[in-house]
C-alpha cells in the first residue's frame, strides 16, 4: 500500500498559523487538488485537532481521525472513525479493507509519527504563496535525516505549485 502525506504550504513551510488555524488560508486550486486526491485514495487519515479544524466528516472518503483517546461514540461506519490505533496497525487494517493508496492529512504531529516510523513513501505538497513567519511546521516530533527524490512539479495555477516528491528508503 502507498502511503501519501498530502499538505498545503507555506512558502516558509507553515501549515497553520496555530492548532486551531482552518484551512481557509489555501486556495481553490489548492482545495481541488486535495479532494481530487483524497477521494481517489478514498481514504484520509488526520489528528483530533485537524478534524476539529474541519468540523465535519469530509464526504466521498473515510475520515480516519487518531486520538489517544478517541471517542468512538462518533464513528459512522464508512465515513468516521476516530481510532487510537498505532500507525503500522492501522495501515495493516486499512489495506485489509481493500484501501491501496492512503492520504496522510495532518496535523503536524500526525505528520511527525508516519514520517518518524517511515511510514511515508511519497510527500505531495502544494506551497501557496503566503508566509506565516511564526506558526506550525509539516513535522513535529520527528527527528529524521530522509532523501527525497523529486517526481513531479505541477504550476496548479500562475501562484501555486505542487511538488511530488518520492522518499527513498
Amino acid at each position: 500500500m502507498k502511503t501519501v502525506l498530502l499538505m498545503a504550504i507555506t512558502l516558509d513551510g507553515k501549515i497553520a498559523k496555530h492548532a486551531t488555524h482552518p484551512a481557509t488560508w489555501t486556495s481553490k486550486v489548492d482545495k481541488k487538488a486535495f479532494i481530487e486526491a483524497t477521494k481517489n485514495a478514498g481514504v484520509i487519515i488526520m489528528g483530533q485537532t485537524t478534524y476539529d479544524t474541519i468540523g465535519r466528516p469530509l464526504p466521498g472518503r473515510l475520515n480516519v481521525v487518531m486520538n489517544p483517546e478517541p471517542d468512538t461514540s462518533k464513528n459512522i461506519p464508512g465515513t468516521l472513525e476516530c481510532t487510537n490505533t498505532q500507525p503500522p496497525e492501522l495501515l495493516k487494517e486499512l489495506e485489509a479493507r481493500g484501501f491501496s493508496t492512503v492520504i496522510v492529512g495532518g496535523g503536524s504531529t500526525i505528520n511527525g509519527l508516519f514520517l518518524g516510523q517511515g511510514l511515508l513513501d511519497e510527500v505531495w505538497l502544494t506551497i501557496e504563496p503566503r508566509i506565516f513567519g511564526e506558526g506550525l511546521s509539516l513535522f513535529r516530533g520527528a527527528d529524521v535525516d530522509i532523501s527525497l527524490q523529486l517526481k513531479e512539479v505541477q504550476k496548479l495555477d500562475e501562484n501555486v505549485l505542487q511538488v511530488k516528491y518520492k522518499i527513498i528508503k
